[in-house]
């Protein structure tokens, strides 16, 4: 292990879209909602801590989830523990890390992760981000894994190569030519056919230096509000300064920010498995042995007649569910809210957004 190789995990998002489940007080990087016995921050910081020194690894989370964060890892040492004041998206995120880490260590390249993807951890996985960290380290490069998908998907992000799918049958680094967000469905299949594009995993690999550099190119809206951080970060002033910085701050994701505008974006291509489990239609897809209808139980204790593709979730596993007659549905059961709808994303998204309004502040 290098001393001068970190992780950064993000973990500060709300987990909305896995409503009711997850929820702004206890969000899905805090529950195990994979059922692989652990929660995901967990199971992110294990993850990790086999490939770079524990004591290299941070983790960026909102003022709220402070002790949820301890909760999950008490190990975890009070100067790696970065607190934002609100969830700004992850340029900000990635802006404040990397200036605490270049100010720590004017060297240091570094991993961004998110905290809730469920990935195997296995061989292949630590191969892919062993190769990205050398590569990174010794080059002037923003490097992102990307996944090798297995379906078209309009759920993900997609990341295009430069020269064609013969490269990509190469191996090793790869220079990127185009971002697109979530495509739709016909879109996202004529970008599997062409073998040029891969998932956008979310995880990113760069020297701090090089990251801070671009950002002030190309998203200076966001690092002139850190103006003054040498000073700032590290000392006594520094939380009353990130609150300041915060309150100016756009809210924006280091791939419109930065990404899709810079001419130094790379890909690692990876073939392990991986899904953000952003959504139940995500969960859907890599978790759970389905039943002959291709519906996911997490109780044994279900009765169901022609019901087909439905996730039915109870967090309490003696609770008997019981349906009829729903294909593509979620039915979420937390004792406290009950959910029933459609599975697909933009629907569920829609409907669920009426929670932001008076008299649902104890359910969402």
């Amino acid at each position: 292990m290098d001393n001068n190789h970190y992780c950064v995990i993000m973990a500060g998002g709300n987990g909305s879209r896995l409503w009711p489940a997850s929820t702004t007080a206890r969000p899905k990087q805090f529950m195990d909602i994979a059922e692989t016995g652990k929660t995901s921050i967990r199971s992110t910081y294990d993850r990790f801590s086999a490939i770079v020194p524990k004591e290299n690894i941070l983790v960026v989370t909102v003022r709220r989830y402070k002790d949820l964060v301890l909760e999950n890892l008490p190990e975890l040492k009070e100067e790696n523990l970065l607190l934002e004041p609100y969830a700004r998206d992850t340029a900000p995120c990635i802006a404040y890390s990397a200036y605490r880490l270049f100010k720590r260590d004017p060297k240091a390249t570094m991993v961004v992760t998110p905290a809730d993807h469920l990935i195997d951890d296995n061989e292949d996985f630590r191969e892919a981000i062993g190769k990205a960290i050398e590569f990174a380290s010794g080059n002037d490069v923003l490097m992102t894994l990307g996944i090798t998908p297995t379906r078209p998907d309009p759920n993900f992000g997609y990341i295009q190569i430069a020269g064609g799918s013969a490269a990509s049958r190469k191996g090793g680094a790869i220079k990127v030519k185009t971002f697109t967000e979530k495509p739709d469905m016909s879109l996202a299949k004529v970008f599997i056919d062409s073998g040029e594009f891969f998932w956008n995993s979310g995880i990113f690999v760069w020297k701090a230096e090089t990251i801070i550099r671009e950002m002030e190119k190309h998203m200076p809206e966001v690092t002139r509000v850190f103006s003054g951080w040498e000073h700032a970060i590290g000392s006594p002033m520094e939380e009353e300064f990130i609150s300041r910085a915060y309150t100016d701050c756009i809210k924006i994701s280091i791939d419109y920010g930065v990404m899709e505008k810079t001419d130094k974006a790379w890909l690692y291509p990876a073939v392990f498995k991986w899904s953000d489990v952003g959504t139940w239609e995500s969960l859907y897809g890599c978790i759970g042995e389905k039943d002959g209808c291709g519906n996911i139980f997490n109780t044994d204790k279900a009765l169901t007649e022609g019901c087909s593709n439905t996730v039915m979730y109870s967090e309490t596993k003696d609770k008997l569910i019981a349906v009829k007659g729903l294909d593509n549905y979620v039915v979420i059961d937390t004792g406290k809210a009950l959910l029933i709808c459609p599975k697909d994303d933009k629907r569920l998204k829609e409907f669920t957004a009426r929670l932001s309004m008076p008299g649902f502040e104890n359910y969402r």
